[in-house]
């Protein structure tokens, strides 16, 4: 296996159009990045976390560990919930990698316990007391004037210094380097945990830790928590460090599963007509059941 990156843009527009779909999706991009220092030490500093996963839905079907995409469980405006508390969140996204991880450990891929540890040893100053959901919109114009805004409002209520964004499938990746860049304008420092460092350096954001696993896994390796403790410490030193924008940090951590995945995540060349044509079924139907739920 290369120790490149995977390079999800290419891989994701070979497999639509291995699947019989049209023009390729144009993703997001910007010469020039907002950039905003911290405006306090760590130790003094409120930290909020934006995250991807959807809340469980026990009406809405299989939503994981393991589940496959469930579009019944999509959520398409900004939320909020306490950190005074885990919450129950899940990742049947579209596209993360189901392959090779279960999203069975929330701390894979919601960094809360990871940063109440440092928050309890002094390192930041307090969690904020909400983290805040944020949509994965193909429509990037309906992320930037409607769901980053909302975060912005959200995080300047709270009184937050800084950000840390978390993302899970590809659309996710770029969500949230919009958001980061929101959060820039309006004076809160960002870093993103994440996965896929094409997308995100596609777009341009401030500050990115990069972690070479399995979409899903962008908060740490599975069952592994001081993995996930020392993943959130290197991207607040990255908040803390960082000088310029397009600053992006890649984590010591080596996947801890199967080889592999690389080869293996969409990737139309290792299959069948028979698999593609199935494949093609499944994601129609998942955009079928998407298409069915209640929008706010």
């Amino acid at each position: 296996m290369s120790e490149a990156p995977l390079p999800y843009l290419d891989r994701i527009r070979e497999y639509y159009l291995a699947l019989g779909y049209g023009t390729p999706y144009e993703w997001a991009s910007f010469d020039a990045v907002p950039f905003t220092r911290l405006g306090a030490p760590l130790s003094q500093s409120r930290i909020a976390i934006i995250t991807t996963a959807a809340p469980y839905q026990p009406d809405k079907g299989d939503q994981g560990p393991g589940a496959p995409y469930n579009g019944k469980a999509k959520f398409f405006s900004v939320y909020s919930g306490t950190t005074d508390r885990e919450p129950d969140l899940r990742i049947s996204h579209i596209a993360i990698d189901r392959a090779h991880t279960t999203a069975e450990d929330q701390g894979t891929y919601f960094p809360l316990r990871a940063l109440k540890r440092l928050e309890a040893s002094g390192e930041i100053g307090s969690v904020a007391p909400r983290f805040h959901g944020l949509p994965t919109n193909r429509s990037q114009k309906t992320t930037r004037d409607v769901d980053c805004v909302e975060v912005v409002k959200r995080c300047l209520k709270d009184g937050v210094t800084a950000a840390v964004l978390v993302p899970n499938c590809p659309v996710c990746h770029q969500s949230v380097s919009l958001a980061a860049r929101a959060l820039e304008d309006a004076g809160i420092s960002s870093v993103i945990m994440g996965c896929a460092t094409d997308i995100v350096e596609r777009v341009g954001v401030p500050r990115f830790l990069f972690n070479d696993f399995p979409l899903g896994n962008a908060a740490g390796l599975p069952g592994n928590p001081d993995s996930q403790l020392e993943i959130a410490r290197l991207a607040l030193r990255l908040l803390e460090n960082a000088v310029r924008p397009r600053t992006t940090v890649q984590s010591p951590f080596v996947w801890n599963g199967s080889l592999e995945w690389k080869r293996d995540y969409s990737n139309a060349a290792l299959l069948s007509e028979e698999e593609i044509a199935n494949r093609r079924r499944e994601f129609d139907k998942g955009k079928l059941d998407t298409s069915t739920v209640k929008r706010p």
